[in-house]
């Protein structure tokens, strides 16, 4: 992923934050000696400096991790598409703004730990749920006895973050206005949480 120094992360939380606000993304397995690598989408929880998450024991990522434990899991979202008419202020010509799409993107190189003792299954889940859903009462995992056996956890320890931020910091402070309020003229999905990111990383 190409990052430019006006796109990168202002400091750790900002892409901690994003993360843990998208909690979904796409597990990336490369196994070795492979044509095509893995690719699962799944939701997942950030732990500290750990991902957490669980899958069904017949998905097919449990394979490629035997032959290699590292990992990426790619998480985007936030985007926005901002038209051509959209890039240009004042007098400047319309027809030759350049459009783009604004988005945010984490992609996080781990070496995953598969989790299969009933009681680590079982606390990858209380962790799950309890930031996913922390008002619902459920039963402790454990209770499900037998069901609990057909799904296996992954610990994912990070080793590096790659994140992008790209909500036009390339261009001036007038000219990202413009597409703050026009953003916020549309309101269509994604264009809250772009204009957001963009007014948020303005200085």
């Amino acid at each position: 992923m190409l990052v430019h120094r006006w796109d990168s992360p202002i400091d750790d939380n900002e892409w901690r934050s994003f993360v843990e606000a998208q909690g979904f993304g796409h597990l990336i397995a490369a196994g070795r000696n492979r044509e095509v690598p893995v690719v699962v989408p799944t939701q997942f929880i950030l732990d500290g400096d750990s991902v957490l998450l669980h899958l069904a024991k017949p998905n097919p990522i449990w394979t490629a991790l035997d032959e290699n434990p590292l990992v990426v899991l790619s998480i985007a979202g936030d985007w926005s598409y901002i038209p051509s008419a959209w890039k240009v202020i004042g007098d400047e010509d319309p027809l030759v703004g350049i459009p783009t799409t604004y988005y945010g993107a984490a992609q996080l190189t781990a070496r995953a730990e598969i989790v299969d003792e009933p009681d680590l299954v079982a606390d990858v889940l209380r962790a799950q749920l309890h930031s996913i859903q922390p008002d619902l009462d459920v039963v402790d995992p454990l209770e499900h006895g037998a069901r609990l056996g057909q799904i296996r956890g992954l610990r994912l320890e990070i080793i590096e973050v790659r994140a992008k931020f790209k909500y036009g910091g390339n261009v001036d402070r007038d000219h990202r206005l413009a597409v703050a309020e026009r953003l916020a003229e549309r309101g269509g999905p994604g264009d809250d949480a772009a204009r957001s990111h963009l007014l948020r990383r303005l200085d």
